[in-house]
């Protein structure tokens, strides 16, 4: 018998653009069914900015918004302060949020703008050709480091979530993955609890990290990528809650 996965109200029924093995397409998935669990699909905004995300309106049924390259948190902050009523996120890469958008991010935490932040880190530029990211691991081959990173001439990677959970301005930072399904339900339950703390009106800015494959340049199996996540991705970046 043909296995059937029925769609919810805040996610369509239509074909993907994204790469075999990519974790956005769970990502989408879990943010539609924590709005639809939520009753908050008719309330729900979505920011997203460019990058491979850039065409989320076409998955998730909700309103949405495309903003300029790393602007998201600036557009969201005008968003909520126009329609306090509003439930507003922002689903941002890595090469978005922690390298063009770094100011705005970091603002809109400063601001503790009462904001949802969802975080795709996949360690890489992925639309634009897997060029090296902030959060690129030391050693890892990307098409702008074809010896691998190297921390003398290109930086350590940036870890986003420690940075915000240290400022006032943040309520609640959590990094999870979707390397297994153990973890996806643990990363299911973060994103559900940060919209939940905007529901409360509760003062400040809530971000998911999630660790997310990118089999087409990390030039990997959908598998391989998923154990380089739990064996290499989580050493630089260690899973769990830091705030809230």
């Amino acid at each position: 018998m043909k296995k059937v996965f029925a769609r919810t109200p805040s996610i369509k029924d239509c074909p993907t653009h994204y790469c075999p093995g990519c974790g956005h397409g769970i990502a989408h998935r879990l943010i539609a069914e924590t709005i639809d669990e939520l009753d908050i699909h008719n309330r729900t905004i979505g920011i997203a900015p460019v990058g491979c995300a850039v065409l989320a309106y076409n998955y998730l049924d909700v309103d949405m918004i495309e903003v300029a390259h790393g602007r998201a948190p600036a557009v969201a902050t005008g968003m909520k302060r126009c329609h306090p009523d509003k439930i507003i996120f922002s689903y941002q890469g890595d090469g978005d949020l922690a390298s063009i958008g770094a100011a705005e991010i970091l603002h809109a935490v400063h601001r503790a703008e009462r904001i949802t932040v969802i975080f795709i880190n996949n360690a890489v530029y992925g639309m634009t050709g897997g060029q090296m990211a902030p959060t690129t691991l030391e050693k890892q081959v990307t098409q702008t480091t074809p010896r691998g990173r190297d921390h003398i001439t290109d930086g350590y990677p940036m870890q986003v979530s420690e940075i915000l959970a240290v400022l006032p301005g943040t309520i609640y930072i959590e990094r999870c993955s979707v390397y297994n399904p153990a973890e996806i339900r643990k990363a299911k339950k973060a994103i559900k609890h940060a919209f939940e703390l905007q529901i409360n009106d509760t003062p400040g800015l809530g971000l998911v990290e999630v660790l997310s494959p990118c089999p087409t340049y990390w030039r990997m199996t959908p598998v391989k990528a998923m154990q380089w996540i739990e064996n290499e991705m989580t050493k630089v970046f260690p899973l769990g809650r830091l705030k809230g």
